[in-house]
């Protein structure tokens, strides 16, 4: 069983195989798929998983916390396990996401919130660039 079941089932959800098959397409993902995508990969496992499901399935593990559903700037949502804390620099060339973490970051944000008199309890940071031309 992964961590992902086991948080699951921890939030009182029962394990069908459908949901199974949708977590082991989360837990698989180097990338952060859309409901299409999930649908589509969780289609190659079983092909009887339809897209509402996958669509009651991520809306039910957002609900929860299980997972974090991101806009990036686009027209349709991205998914993603909601395990550690990091943080998205998106391509706008490419559409690709490329996590990252940064202990200088970190400090800086709580600082910030503390200089204006808060506790830093959550947040999201999402950067957005295109990659620089390499000199000749």
């Amino acid at each position: 069983m992964t961590e992902l079941e086991q948080r699951c089932i921890d939030a009182g959800l029962k394990m069908t195989a459908p949901r199974k098959v949708i977590l082991k397409v989360l837990t698989d993902a180097t990338d952060h798929p859309s409901v299409e995508t999930v649908y589509e990969r969780a289609k190659t496992i079983d092909n009887t998983i339809s897209i509402a499901t996958v669509y009651r399935t991520l809306s039910l593990l957002d609900e929860l916390e299980l997972v974090t559903r991101h806009e990036f700037n686009e027209s349709f949502s991205r998914y993603e396990i909601n395990m550690e804390h990091h943080h998205h620099l998106i391509d706008l060339d490419s559409g690709a996401v490329y996590e990252f973490q940064n202990e200088d970051l970190e400090k800086l944000k709580k600082k910030i919130a503390e200089e204006m008199g808060f506790e830093l309890v959550d947040h999201t940071l999402e950067l957005y660039g295109r990659k620089l031309k390499k000199k000749k």
